[in-house]
């Protein structure tokens, strides 16, 4: 089974840059067999990973920036493939 990890923040204004570039240096002590960084308005990333694992497996994830950096908690999604 594939396991989607979702790890969605968003910065203080104006430091989406800063941001963006912290979640790009998080190692995670296992590789994923997939990462993707993403940005958006309002300065959002996103980081979605992809594991070969149970959906209920213990999975390494993004830790949380530091308070000083987002405007609120990082958000968190864990989703499972389906057939189509």
């Amino acid at each position: 089974m594939t396991v989607a990890l979702m790890w969605e923040a968003r910065a203080v204004e104006g430091r989406g840059e800063e941001l963006l570039a912290w979640a790009r240096r998080q190692e995670l002590a296992v590789r994923p067999l997939r990462r993707e960084t993403f940005r958006a308005p309002q300065d959002r990333v996103l980081v979605i990973t992809w594991w070969d694992a149970a959906y209920d497996a213990e999975l390494p994830e993004l830790p949380e920036p530091g308070a000083d950096l987002v405007t609120r908690a990082v958000h968190r999604w864990r989703f499972e493939t389906v057939a189509d």
